[in-house]
């Protein structure tokens, strides 16, 4: 199989190019800002872009997979663990926003808002692409209800997910490179979650924030297209003789 013919396949052509466009334009700006500057504080926006596209690679994988070959092999479970591990990376840049700072309150605090606010939303939209394709092989494996119940176990996870890597400062692949210290990491948040308040309050409200972002997008974009009027015999145009 391969990549291009995945990531560029007919039902997904236009959102890959388009946030193709977004990362290219987020990225050059992250440039310029540096070359500007010369400071390279915000280079690390560039990896976490990066990281953002990984989840869309493992959904569209796994998708492509789930409809061409044998439905619940290990290798599409591979593929799906995969996502699912890799899927926090997404939203995660919206807390990036923490590097802002008022110090220099004026024209380089708004650039530096609107730098990190576009590396953000180009993740989200990117990971909410590939929990819209994920969500649709789990209707099509489970049913609908299912499938949002699906999405909310994976908005539960992610907001823990996130809260790992800008607090406990964990990343996606310590699962293989550092288990030991993760599970520890994870057993001290569970052994007192309420220890520190923010540890249960940051989980929740950022799953709720992922949830309803979600839903949001996905009714957007299932709103029936615009049909043109047709009009019926002896009716006239606006403004027609």
């Amino acid at each position: 199989m391969k990549i291009r013919e995945v990531l560029l396949n007919r039902e997904t052509t236009f959102p890959v190019l388009t946030l193709s466009f977004a990362s290219a334009v987020s990225v050059a700006l992250v440039i310029a800002r540096i070359a500007w500057t010369g400071n390279i504080r915000y280079a690390f926006l560039v990896w976490n872009v990066f990281l953002a596209w990984l989840p869309l690679f493992f959904a569209l994988l796994a998708n492509e997979h789930f409809k061409n070959g044998p439905k619940r092999n290990w290798r599409f479970f591979g593929l799906a663990g995969a996502w699912l591990l890799f899927f926090p990376n997404a939203p995660y840049i919206f807390t990036d926003l923490v590097h802002v700072t008022t110090r220099y309150y004026g024209f380089h605090f708004w650039v530096d808002m609107v730098l990190i606010l576009l590396c953000a939303l180009t993740g989200l939209v990117l990971g909410f692409v590939s929990l819209y394709l994920m969500q649709s092989v789990v209707s099509r494996m489970l049913g609908r209800v299912a499938s949002w119940v699906f999405i909310a176990a994976v908005a539960g996870l992610s907001g823990f997910g996130i809260y790992l890597g800008r607090f406990l400062r964990f990343n996606s692949w310590d699962v293989i490179i550092k288990p030991m210290k993760l599970t520890r990491g994870i057993g001290h948040w569970a052994a007192d979650p309420l220890a520190n308040p923010h540890a249960v309050a940051f989980p929740v409200l950022f799953a709720t924030f992922l949830f309803v972002t979600y839903l949001m997008l996905y009714a957007l974009t299932h709103l029936p297209q615009m049909q043109q009027i047709t009009l019926k015999p002896g009716n006239e145009e606006l403004g027609g003789a």
